[in-house]
This record gives C-alpha cells, structure tokens and sequence, in this order.
C-alpha cells in the first residue's frame, strides 16, 4: 500500500522510503530513550547509547530491503560492516552532540535527541546511496 502511494512521486519515492524507514528508527530510538531513562532510570547517555544501538538494526534492515531496495544477499557482511562503522560515528556524533545540547544549549534531551538524529539522517542518506546500498545494484 505504501509502495503504490510512494510510486506516485516517481524518482522521490526512494528519498520518501528512506525517510518513513528513518522516521520508524527514529520513532525507535526516541521510545527506547524514554522508557530506559525515565521509566528505568537509566543515565541519559547511556539511554542514548543503548537507544541508537536498537534503532540500528530497525535502520538497517528497512534501509537495505526497503528504502533502497538492496536485495541482494551477497556482500550483506560488508554492507553490514560499513553501516556498523558509520553507526559508531554517527552515534559517537550522536552522544557528544546530544551532551553539548544538554548540558551548553540547556535542551531537554528529547529535543536534542531529534535536532541530532535530524543532522544525521541528511549525511547519512548520501553514505547509504553512494557508498554502502550502492545504486545500480539493487533489485526492483
């Protein structure tokens, strides 16, 4: 059903893919940094940490087989490599943006929790494309 609405914008339906497929792993990692931090009392960082660790798998596996459309089975060790190298970036970027935002910018962690998952959905929308779910290698 989702396919057939996003086919109607034609070559931005990958792009509109990418972004329900982020949304729901961001939707993810916010859920999980509430409960660990407010329901289980949980440091927020390490909240966060644990947080974008289980939005990762939600990530890759919707990015690979849906928003990219990557079928392929073959190289899914290295792509998995390559995501988990750009994850730990991302999310080192993740923890000491979200600090800085915290404890200098006086945010909520919430709000910074989305304003960083925001700034790096946009880089990291390009690493997919162009290095890991590589056009041109995918299945219709």
């Amino acid at each position: 059903m989702i396919d057939r609405v996003l086919s109607i914008f034609g070559r931005y339906a990958m792009i509109a893919r990418y972004i329900i497929a982020g949304g729901t792993a961001a939707l993810t990692d916010l859920v999980i940094l509430f409960l660990a931090t407010e329901i289980f009392h949980v440091w927020y960082l390490s909240s966060a940490v644990f947080a974008f660790t289980l939005a990762f798998i939600v990530s890759f596996i919707m990015q690979k087989f849906w928003a990219f459309r990557d079928a392929r089975k073959e190289g899914m060790h290295g792509q998995l490599l390559t995501y988990l190298f750009v994850l730990i970036a991302n999310m080192t970027i993740n923890t000491y943006f979200i600090y800085f935002l915290v404890e200098h910018g006086n945010q909520h962690y919430l709000i910074a929790q989305i304003i960083s998952g925001a700034v790096i959905a946009l880089w990291s929308f390009f690493i997919y494309r162009k290095f890991i779910f590589k056009e041109g290698h995918r299945d219709a």
